[in-house]
């Protein structure tokens, strides 16, 4: 259930951080929901080292940390696919 839920949480951090990011992104959504899952990671880890990962209610600042981790991968994976040509149409 554990990986059921880091892949729709990573849909949705990879889609708002699409949503977000101005003009068009290139990157197919199996690339976004893998980049919103890292960020999902990676925002918990720097919410743990900010120590505000466990508070009453809900951590709004662990997702603030997880959005702003998957924007920024979104943003990278972007330039790195249309750099390595993925967003060339294939005949």
């Amino acid at each position: 259930m554990g990986w059921l839920w880091a892949i729709i949480v990573g849909l949705v951090l990879g889609l708002l951080a699409k949503a977000i990011i101005p003009g068009k992104q290139h990157v197919p959504l199996w690339l976004t929901v893998i980049l919103g899952m890292i960020g999902a990671v990676a925002g918990n880890a720097i919410a743990r080292a900010a120590g505000v990962d466990a508070t009453a209610g809900i951590d709004w600042w662990r997702h603030v940390f997880q959005l702003a981790m998957a924007i920024i991968l979104v943003g990278l994976g972007d330039r790195a696919w249309t750099a390595a040509g993925g967003s060339r149409r294939r005949a």
